[in-house]
């Protein structure tokens, strides 16, 4: 092959390559809030797991919530964030068959709320900032959840966090569900990846309550304001941290170099802040949410 052949070739497919970088862009940024909820829920979206791996450090994992049990699906710990000290708190959906049964899919009991907030107590004894990984798609609504008191448990963790005296950072990284994520989602900064999805209720599950039909989930995908753009808009989050064109599970890498400093830019900027002012501040953040 001739020289001037192959550089020909290669600009050829220079050319294509930037097409379809082009076309693949576009087709990415008019995506419908349905199609948005299939690329949060993708199976090789990063997990909890894949964070601790790539962006913290010296994670110390604590367990139990003193009164009845541990809840693989809800895990927490001391972890080292760039040059922070942190409380890491998320949700674990697993990655194996064995390892999504021990963790029931990412769906906490209420012994996962008690544990998050013990830990987040005891983050406030240390002064340690707080990291809230959201990726759930609801709590677990069975009996034996019930039973051990789901919502109220649920319902102090939303009440304590707004009086915890300490930063508290929130990312939502995949699935945003229900009162499973805002068990943990009362925090002075909520950050959300751009193909995340956050949500009073499953788009299914609204379908089947609205219009008795769950094929409808497409237009309660619409109709909940779901997506990033929309919740940055309502002021419901604080801001949107880009993931790689085609979602996270397609370059994690890039997505944790986009997450990371996000995370340590707002615990620079919340450690500035005296306590008085920050619980002052979380109040009129919620109590504005939502004003017409």
């Amino acid at each position: 092959m001739s020289k001037k052949r192959q550089t020909r070739q290669h600009a050829e497919i220079s050319e294509l390559e930037a097409e379809i970088r082009t076309t693949k862009e576009k087709v990415y940024s008019t995506l419908t809030p349905w199609q948005r909820v299939q690329i949060a829920r993708h199976k090789d979206r990063p997990l909890f797991e894949d964070y601790i791996e790539s962006m913290f450090s010296e994670f110390i994992e604590l367990h139990g919530d003193r009164c009845f049990g541990d809840d693989r699906a809800l895990r927490g710990g001391f972890a080292k964030l760039d040059r922070y000290r942190v409380m890491l708190i998320g949700f674990s959906k697993g990655k194996s068959v064995e390892e999504r049964i021990a963790s029931n899919f990412g769906m906490a009991h209420p012994e996962g709320y008690r544990k998050a907030l013990r830990l987040m107590k005891l983050a406030e004894k240390y002064g340690l900032p707080i990291i809230c990984l959201i990726d759930t798609p609801a709590a677990y609504p069975g009996a034996a959840a019930e039973e051990r008191g789901q919502a109220e448990a649920i319902a102090r963790s939303i009440t304590e966090m707004a009086g915890i005296e300490t930063p508290i950072i929130a990312a939502i990284t995949g699935e945003g569900g229900s009162g499973g994520a805002l068990g943990i989602g009362v925090a002075d900064v909520v950050l959300m990846l751009s193909n995340a999805i956050y949500s009073v209720i499953p788009p299914e599950g609204c379908a089947a309550i609205l219009w008795r039909d769950a094929e409808k989930a497409p237009q309660a995908a619409e109709a909940l304001k779901i997506t990033a753009e929309s919740l940055l808009e309502l002021g419901v989050i604080d801001k949107i941290v880009e993931e790689p064109t085609g979602g996270s599970h397609l370059d994690k890498n890039a997505t944790v170099k986009a997450l990371k400093p996000a995370l340590v830019e707002q615990i620079r900027a919340l450690k500035k802040i005296s306590t008085r002012r920050l619980l002052s501040r979380r109040f009129n953040k919620y109590a504005d949410i939502g004003k017409y």
